[in-house]
């Protein structure tokens, strides 16, 4: 079971929500700031802690050993989802949203999860084992909307690599709008927001 912290929106009965996953070490404490800075009153959040105690933080999976940690959070995210969907809150509505270990998590739900969702946006992330992936994409996963974005600078994920594994991805049939700053390993302010702000109102036909 996965912890989450429940942030409504400010539109009474919207069922329209993001799902958020936090990077290496960082916890949903970490992002207690979005909802205000996105400014989007009719979407309602559940922020998540990754499932591993890691240096006064969470982590996704082991950078040592990623493969099973990565299976099992991404079998706890589809349980999530899952108990979302029984409590009213339709997949279809959900847009989730990733940063670096949570950007990676966030691809392989869009790739692998069986329903469509509104939206998937990751940013400073990569796919772990496209390949592999790509063999054993969802019957809607090529349905699915995806967001990347990534930094010309960024030290931990090299930025070539990340966009030959996009290209790989849109020639393979997904639909992914990309988008590159002139960043770090992080968020680059007001000018990827509104990328991300635009994105999720696309997503809703706002």
């Amino acid at each position: 079971m996965l912890t989450t912290e429940w942030i409504p929106g400010g539109v009474r009965d919207s069922k329209r929500s993001m799902v958020v996953l936090h990077g290496l070490g960082d916890s949903l404490e970490g992002y207690l700031w979005l909802p205000e800075a996105l400014g989007l009153p009719w979407l309602n959040y559940a922020l998540v802690n990754a499932p591993d105690d890691y240096h006064g933080g969470y982590a996704w999976y082991d950078l040592d050993n990623p493969a099973p940690g990565i299976g099992r959070s991404r079998r706890m995210l589809f349980e999530l989802l899952d108990a979302r969907r029984a409590q009213g809150w339709p997949t279809e509505q959900t847009v989730m949203f990733g940063f670096s270990q949570g950007c990676l998590m966030t691809i392989e739900t869009g790739c692998r999860y069986p329903h469509k969702l509104a939206g998937l946006a990751g940013v400073s992330g990569y796919a772990h084992e496209p390949e592999q992936l790509l063999r054993e994409l969802s019957p809607v996963a090529r349905e699915q909307r995806f967001l990347q974005t990534h930094g010309t600078h960024d030290p931990l994920i090299p930025f070539a690599a990340v966009r030959a594994q996009v290209e790989q991805f849109q020639k393979a049939g997904l639909r992914i709008e990309w988008h590159a700053f002139a960043k770090a390993h992080t968020i680059a302010g007001e000018a990827e927001l509104a990328v991300m702000r635009q994105f999720v109102k696309g997503c809703f036909g706002e």
